[in-house]
């Protein structure tokens, strides 16, 4: 798609809420403010159009935007000419557009997640009338494809491959926000991640609501196990990521395939939110915990040495003390290298907002807890158990706090810390591992 703009001249600051998704709309903004002619500050003072890339899935972001929305009034008075934005996922629930327009009359930009895409037609609608643009598409059966995209320096990056959901968990938002499940062509995929490995970047992360869902709609069939064997044949790439994955749908086919892929990474995040099947059920997830731990088995079996992460929420509607106590289990038996922990929120317009048996926040506070400490305690052990081994690095470059100190991924996605020079930075560098610590591992170069 060749987008018409008319050249500026201006500054722009885009902040962003929410998961990787939300990351990636902030390049493709990006993008197309750039091809305008604005320029990126980090100072939200001195920018002439201010975007805030919302979430709806947590609730601390939604309040997050609010207030951000509520002091941003200020610098509209004081620079009436200031273009403030609001777009992502926030606006595209019921209502929310109207209501943002309603409170904050000082926010020009009001659209949704299906129409990124339309950005400059905004503003310049927005320059001829002085009028706020409020446009929030229900659906698009559209995936527009060649947007203009301005890429994060450095050696990773994000490439969408599907978009919108099907699978409608009764705590979750995201399938009213982001649409039904629509996956973008092989070739054009194909396409995109050759030209960021011409560009010299090397580790890319597959991004969809459910990539495991890929390619249901094609015919003929073509799922994501086939897509990273045609894209584990893309020369220049060496490491392929891929988030977020759906437990029920990780077929045997996909493991054999990431099994015997040299580029697809060792890395499994396979969420599974409660380790109860009342509970289960109740989420509407799809699959019990003795299916799941049977997943996890035939992972361990045929990718030895993979790292498994999750996300857990804790004080679902109607969770008793022994659910929670099924969901510490499964976390004993997995033994997950991280885990993100979450206590659970009524999010309005979901089935789960509406139950009655909600758990108290006092006992979601102590549950939430003790899962840390549990999944904390694991984590440590797990990687206490890589000290003394010798791990491939992706460079990624310097740390911020000592520019002395180099920071690169395994391909199980540890973080790993060590002394070397920027020679380093952009190669796969062997490193040993002297200390595991929670959060990374400390090691020495021996190339």
């Amino acid at each position: 798609m060749k987008i018409m703009v008319h050249k500026c001249k201006g500054k722009y600051y885009i902040k962003v809420f929410g998961c990787q998704m939300s990351e990636h709309d902030s390049e493709i903004l990006a993008g197309q403010l750039e091809e305008m002619g604005y320029h990126s500050t980090g100072d939200q003072t001195e920018a002439d159009i201010i975007l805030l890339v919302t979430c709806c899935v947590r609730e601390t972001a939604e309040n997050k935007v609010w207030g951000l929305l509520g002091r941003l009034r200020k610098l509209k008075q004081d620079n009436p000419h200031l273009i403030i934005g609001v777009c992502g996922c926030l606006p595209q629930q019921k209502d929310v557009g109207k209501s943002i327009k309603k409170r904050f009359p000082h926010v020009d930009l009001i659209f949704g997640t299906h129409n990124i895409h339309e950005l400059p037609r905004y503003i310049s609608q927005l320059q001829e009338t002085r009028e706020t643009v409020l446009e929030v598409w229900a659906d698009s059966d559209a995936l527009v494809e060649n947007i203009p995209v301005k890429r994060a320096p450095g050696i990773k990056a994000w490439v969408t491959i599907m978009h919108g959901c099907n699978n409608f968990c009764t705590y979750c938002i995201v399938p009213y926000v982001r649409g039904r499940e629509r996956s973008r062509k092989p070739e054009n995929i194909v396409r995109e991640i050759e030209e960021l490995v011409a560009r010299g970047y090397k580790d890319i992360t597959l991004l969809g609501q459910n990539v495991n869902s890929y390619g249901k709609e094609f015919d003929p069939p073509f799922d994501f196990a086939d897509l990273l064997l045609r894209l584990n044949e893309i020369k220049g790439l060496e490491r392929l990521r891929y988030t977020t994955s759906h437990p029920r749908d990780f077929t045997d086919k996909l493991i054999e395939v990431i099994a015997g892929s040299d580029k697809v990474c060792e890395h499994f995040h396979l969420p599974i939110q409660a380790g109860s099947n009342r509970i289960l059920k109740k989420m509407n997830r799809g699959y019990t915990r003795e299916q799941y731990l049977n997943l996890i088995d035939k992972i361990r079996e045929k990718v030895p040495g993979a790292s498994i992460t999750t996300d857990i929420m804790v004080g679902f509607p109607g969770e008793t003390n022994e659910d929670f106590a099924d969901t510490l289990d499964i976390v004993k038996k997995v033994r997950y290298d991280s885990a993100f922990t979450f206590v659970y929120n009524k999010r309005k317009g979901t089935p789960a907002a509406k139950l009655e048996d909600q758990v108290p926040e006092e006992i979601k506070t102590e549950r939430i807890q003790e899962l840390i400490a549990l999944q904390n305690k694991i984590s440590l052990e797990k990687n206490k158990e890589l000290e003394g081994n010798v791990e491939a690095v992706l460079v990624e470059g310097p740390t911020k706090n000592d520019v002395n100190r180099l920071g690169g991924r395994t391909r199980t996605n540890k973080l790993v810390i060590f002394t070397g020079g920027s020679d380093l930075i952009g190669k796969i560098v062997p490193v040993k591992i002297t200390a595991g610590h929670l959060t990374h591992l400390d090691g020495e170069y021996c190339g």
